[in-house]
């Protein structure tokens, strides 16, 4: 049978993937309007209006009080005052591990390079209101204007209305979709430009998620769609060992492509001493349209697909996957809140005036005044008198008077429970906006711990999308930033700009051998999130932090740590040098782990000490040994005073009593008083040494 060729394969595919697109919305299609709703319901106007409600008050006033923006918009400020943070971690548990660090600050300069911040925020605010958002990674060329240039980055970009343009595979469980094994990215076109890109009359892929029925203009567009799939696979790792003990590994398929390469191994006495079939994963992409693949793309770099989900809240029933975010529970009650007020506010349109009820022979001729009353305010008005059926006149008033509407009592007390109901599902706290400054501390933490609590599950489903991206970026970044002595820029922790060379070889000191500096092929670490408290910026919290332990500590050296831990964690313009040198002094303290450039500079400054400096730490020194020498002295008289002593006892107990006598008054003549034996005093403190001239030459010790 002969193969299929690439047209025939790729109209296969295009099959394939239609047919599992159709099966992942239908199945999500009416969870995803939802999503799509619960959106438009809070940030567009007219929107809380859509569908049958709309219809039944078209001729009536159509008020909004959105109540629910609000609620949604605390929660996203909630998240830009506290950005999670990814932190790379080693696999073996080491605390200290400088690639770690390399990767940390190299996933921030490709944020910053790419504003990130948008995409991020993007995917928030879409998980927050509807339910799921979503960002995206993608590596371009740093520079598309050099042909020769083939170095690329990493760069992080939103996804918009991801309810309606983001689809993974149905067997896909996992929250991040880590297991995914294919995904569509939909994307929109002008019909000119679709025509101009790729010369192809314009055949939209099939997407069937809108609502626009207060969308002043809705433009006219080709939908096209990204399609990755997860192609896997198992591959022979082939070891080999050369003369020298040394091992080395190569791909079944690199020896396939360069049959030079075996013969050249063996040439040099390298033999083959182990093979291992490992499973390997790539991402393959395509690029299509509804009548064909417009592009084969090829494997793209990482192994997982580029795409990551954001939940606000997220569930499976029914095998079925299901989302929502802060605006679907509290749509009911702001509906009824809107007709309430549109009926409340149609009743106080109404005249408050009684107006009287008369017949047309009354009022004839008298039309013009009564009508123009409202605005000349005449002081009277006129009516035609009546006449019975012998045709007497009679007078007779108004047959009746109009009455002012009244409110409904049902009405004014639904209007409360209906209040009391969207704060309790909104999780409103109005005792957060009425705090004074003389409250106590704790009063504040208890009402800020439940402001919070409303925003804990969206930062913490965030934190999970974050950490998938990543697990995505250092994927890629393996297979990337692979080129030997490329100069990358890198963000620090604290927003400082460096620098760092990829590849770089160094003398390992306690091996003596050459070995790979910064070598992203062996970036393998754990990939974790750091997320801040939610009642303000982390530096802002640590600052509060430090202020109150320097309240309670005495210790000199730790209020000191603890100023300069502050000063490090301030905000503010023209603060960059202060944070710079109190960073120095914990170095030099050695409370912060130094920077190789900071050890580096710390030991040349300790190898260039100030001579006057190195002469009286001499001086000191000298002076410490003779004092020393004079204690030791000391000791020494007084041991030999002890022993005279002692050996005079000795002689005293060989003679007898007259003897005795005649001895001790001699002793007494020699040594007159025992209590003149010298005792160990301490030393005084030492005064500092006047500063002498320096010598021409070092004094010698």
């Amino acid at each position: 049978m002969a193969r299929p060729t690439t047209e025939e394969r790729l109209t296969k595919l295009h099959q394939i993937a239609l047919a599992q697109f159709d099966r992942i919305q239908s199945a999500q299609r009416n969870e995803r309007l939802q999503c799509l709703q619960d959106r438009r319901f809070y940030s567009i106007a007219g929107a809380q209006w859509e569908g049958p409600l709309g219809q039944q008050f078209e001729n009536k006033p159509r008020f909004e009080v959105n109540k629910i923006h609000l609620a949604v918009i605390k929660i996203i400020n909630e998240y830009r005052n506290n950005r999670v943070a990814v932190v790379f971690t080693s696999k073996e548990g080491d605390e200290y591990d400088e690639l770690a660090d390399t990767c940390a600050d190299l996933f921030r300069a490709d944020e910053q390079d790419s504003m990130a911040d948008e995409a991020y925020d993007n995917a928030f605010e879409e998980a927050v209101g509807g339910g799921i958002g979503a960002f995206r990674l993608r590596t371009c060329y740093e520079n598309d204007e050099d042909d020769e240039d083939e170095r690329q980055r990493i760069r992080i970009e939103p996804i918009y209305d991801a309810d309606s343009s983001v689809w993974f595979d149905l067997d896909a469980k996992r929250q991040d979709k880590a297991d995914a094994k294919h995904c569509f990215v939909l994307s929109s076109m002008s019909r000119a430009g679709y025509e101009d890109e790729y010369n192809d009359a314009p055949t939209s892929w099939p997407k069937t998620i809108h609502q626009s029925e207060f969308d002043w203009y809705t433009p006219d567009v080709v939908y096209i769609a990204e399609y990755f799939v997860v192609e896997e696979g198992r591959e022979t790792i082939l070891t080999f060992t050369d003369i020298s003990g040394e091992d080395e590994t190569y791909k079944q398929s690199e020896l396939d492509a360069d049959p030079e390469l075996v013969a050249r191994l063996a040439a040099i006495g390298t033999r083959q001493t182990s093979s291992k079939r490992v499973k390997r994963k790539r991402v393959h992409k395509y690029l299509m349209s509804g009548g064909r693949i417009l592009e084969d793309c090829g494997i793209i770099a990482g192994q997982n697909i580029p795409v990551v989900p954001v939940y606000g809240k997220r569930w499976f029933v029914d095998n079925v996957e299901r989302c929502m975010g802060h605006v679907r529970l509290a749509k009911d009650p702001q509906r009824l809140k809107n007709m309430q007020l549109s009926k409340l506010g149609e009743i106080s349109a109404i005249s408050s005036v009684e107006k009287p009820i008369l017949t047309p022979e009354q009022i004839a001729g008298h039309q013009v005044m009564w009508s123009e009353d409202n605005l000349k305010n005449y002081p009277y008005l006129l009516i035609n008198p009546m006449t019975d059926a012998a045709g007497n006149t009679q007078a007779a008033g108004p047959v009746a008077y109009t009455k002012s509407p009244q409110v409904p009592p049902a009405m004014a007390a639904l209007l409360g429970l209906t209040e009391q109901d969207m704060a309790e599902i909104l999780g409103t706290n109005n005792q957060a906006e009425k705090m004074v400054s003389n409250i106590s501390g704790k009063a504040v933490e208890m009402i800020q711990t439940r402001i919070d609590g409303q925003a804990f599950i969206y930062m913490s489903n965030f934190g999970k999308a974050k950490r998938r991206g990543g697990e995505i970026w250092l994927s890629m970044a393996s297979d990337i930033y692979v080129e030997e002595g490329r100069k990358m820029k890198t963000v620090g922790s604290q927003g400082q700009m460096k620098s760092v060379e990829m590849m770089k070889p160094m003398l390992n000191p306690e091996t003596g051998e050459i070995e790979t500096e910064n070598d992203m092929a062996d970036a393998k670490f754990d990939v974790n999130v750091d997320i801040g408290p939610s009642s303000g910026s982390k530096r802002q919290a640590t600052v509060r932090a430090l202020t109150g332990m320097m309240a309670i500590s005495d210790d000199p050296e730790t209020k000191q740590v603890l100023q300069a831990m502050a000063m490090l964690n301030m905000e503010g313009e023209g603060i960059a040098e202060v944070r710079e040198f109190f960073r120095k002094k914990l170095v030099r303290m050695g409370v912060t782990k130094p920077t190789e450039e900071e050890a580096a500079q710390l030991a040349q400054q300790l190898g260039q000490q100030d001579p006057q400096a190195t002469y009286l730490e001499a001086a000191a020194e000298q002076a410490q040994a003779a004092a020393a020498k004079a204690r030791a002295d000391v000791v020494a008289t007084i041991s030999k005073a002890e022993l005279t002593r002692a050996q005079t006892v000795e002689t005293l107990s060989k003679i007898d009593e007259r003897q005795q006598t005649q001895a001790l008054e001699v002793i007494d003549r020699v040594l007159p008083a025992r209590q003149q034996v010298p005792t160990i005093a301490p030393p005084e403190p030492m005064q500092p040494m006047p500063m002498p001239p320096m010598p021409s030459e070092p004094p010698t010790q």
